[in-house]
């Protein structure tokens, strides 16, 4: 199989250099969205075959064969479709022709240097990448659209999670002489209006350094009781202690204000969490907290976790256990049920008179009866605070 893939602008008669005008009038298979046929049309030799490019994406690919011209937007290597067909077809020889993407289209606009830009595509894609981009504090971020996660919806995302620092660029109908347009506006304002589509953004804002370590105190805290909060050091050891750095999702189970999967988000945020909690009270407390602190895209589970539905979560590779209602056993035997092979269990244990279930024996006994190997316990002691120990154990 071989592939001539052409990137075209928006315009109406978009520009087609001498060699893909003979590319076109040799060939016989032609393939692009409705949108790309509607641009292409007049330049198509009579009797050729047009196939749309429509999901199942399966379907249009048992229509290729020999030589396929496929007419894609932009640059076809930009989230486009040379992409696609190296993943579906790797054998397959392509030749690429391609023109400015949209956000090099809109930065031009703009006479914006795009070198140091960070690029997130939530064209078809959800929020995470995104979410990481701003918990590091990108400074320029491009933004691929759809209709679904419009500039409006993106403002309205940064602004409840306190990253309103941003200025929102957006280039509505690129190329397109008599409709293209472009805005520059607060987030505020981004979030009260309607764009054209297809629309990319450019964010711009300042960074600024992200909290390491959140003091307790500056948490929403469950009935105003500081002691139920993982203290800042501890939270910090515990993070370190589950190796995040190489992890891929995370699970908080028992998250009471929220403040390990907070910090875990904040220090490392390619991880994706999943935060469970059986007090219903809990939840508002974990969104406050998240808006407060900046820290988008964790997903939240209330109820009992031993009857939770977990089979169609993202497999944990870190666990941290912050409660567990004396049944530590039962909840670390169904972690098991979906821990990857390579998982980390980390809870924390209190040495205290007041407390009257030995949790760091629960924890022995749980290890030993499920087969998992325990690490060393590291011992700490905060001011006049009782000792706590942070374990740990692994598959």
């Amino acid at each position: 199989m071989k592939f001539y893939v052409i990137g075209i602008s928006d315009a109406p008669q978009p520009y087609l250099p001498p060699e893909v005008i003979k590319i076109i009038c040799q060939g016989h298979i032609f393939s692009g969205g409705k949108r790309h046929y509607g641009l292409v049309a007049p330049y198509l030799p009579e009797g050729s075959t047009w196939i749309d490019i429509t999901t199942p994406l399966d379907a249009v690919f048992e229509q290729y064969h020999d030589e396929v011209v496929v007419f894609a937007s932009g640059d076809p290597l930009f989230f486009g479709f040379a992409n696609t067909i190296k993943r579906k077809m790797p054998d397959a020889e392509i030749v690429l022709f391609p023109t400015f993407n949209s956000l090099q289209t809109l930065a031009h606009r703009l006479v914006m240097p795009y070198h140091d830009m960070r690029i997130v595509s939530l064209t078809g894609r959800p929020w995470p990448e995104l979410d990481r981009a701003l918990i590091e504090r990108a400074g320029k971020i491009g933004v691929l659209t759809d209709r679904e996660h419009t500039p409006a919806a993106i403002a309205r995302r940064m602004v409840e999670f306190g990253y309103n620092n941003y200025t929102m660029h957006v280039g509505e109908h690129l190329g397109s002489p008599n409709e293209e347009r472009i805005s520059t506006l607060p987030l505020e304002e981004a979030c009260e209006r309607d764009f054209d589509y297809p629309n990319c953004l450019i964010l711009c804002g300042h960074a600024e350094a992200r909290p390491y370590g959140i003091p307790e105190s500056d948490f929403a805290l469950l009935n105003g009781r500081e002691k139920m909060i993982t203290k800042a050091p501890i939270r910090l050891l515990s993070l370190q202690a589950l190796e995040l750095p190489q992890k891929k999702v995370l699970w908080d189970i028992g998250f009471c204000t929220g403040s390990v999967s907070i910090e875990a988000r904040l220090q490392f945020p390619h991880l994706h969490v999943e935060a469970f909690e059986i007090r219903p009270e809990c939840e508002a407390l974990m969104h406050e907290n998240s808006r407060r602190f900046g820290a988008p895209g964790i997903n939240v589970h209330i109820g009992d976790f031993l009857t939770a539905n977990i089979k169609d979560l993202p497999r944990p590779d870190a666990v941290f256990i912050g409660g567990h209602g004396e049944k530590l056993k039962e909840i670390m035997a169904k972690v098991l049920t979906v821990f990857t092979d390579d998982g980390i269990i980390v809870m924390n244990s209190v040495t205290s008179p007041m407390v009257h279930t030995d949790s760091h024996q629960l924890f022995n006994e749980a290890c030993e009866e499920l087969g998992l190997k325990q690490e060393p316990a590291t011992r700490i002691i905060l001011n006049d605070n009782n000792p706590i120990e942070i374990l740990k154990c692994r598959k």
